[in-house]
């Protein structure tokens, strides 16, 4: 399926629908298979002990997969996470942003499924691993 968005339109659209969280979020790479996300992680996405949170892991992912869909359907503010499954592996490096890699699996009319993998910048072994799954609206 082609690409509806670019890196720099699927950043507009975090801005102008999720202002609340796109300052914390870069997208590195966009092609036909994979896109790649980064957590600027700040202090704001640490828990105790220095590591980043479970929550901040999530919320990659999420919105890794989220943007992978809309770089093929185009911008569906609606799409909505149904099901996720997440598996944290290993402590993530400190003082380093978050890099999340992301695979649709399936895109059809009304689900889209994908897989995230969220790698320590520098690092090769993932930190954690993320299938998700999203409705789409129907088109109107």
């Amino acid at each position: 399926m082609e690409l509806k968005m670019t890196p720099d339109d699927l950043s507009a659209f975090l801005d102008r629908e999720f202002p609340q969280v796109s300052a914390d979020f870069a997208i590195d790479a966009l092609t036909q298979d994979e896109l790649t996300v980064r957590l600027r992680v700040g202090d704001r996405h640490l828990r105790p002990g220095g590591t980043v949170s479970g929550p901040s892991m999530f919320a990659l992912a999420d919105v890794g997969v989220y943007l992978a869909v809309l770089a093929r359907l185009g911008p569906v503010a609606l799409a909505v996470t149904t099901n996720c499954s997440i598996d944290f592996m290993r402590k993530p490096a400190a003082g380093v942003d978050l890099i999340c890699r992301t695979k649709l699996l399936k895109l059809g009319r009304s689900l889209a499924v994908g897989d995230a993998l969220i790698y320590s910048e520098g690092l090769d072994a993932p930190v954690a691993r993320a299938t998700l799954t999203y409705a789409i609206p129907p088109a109107r």
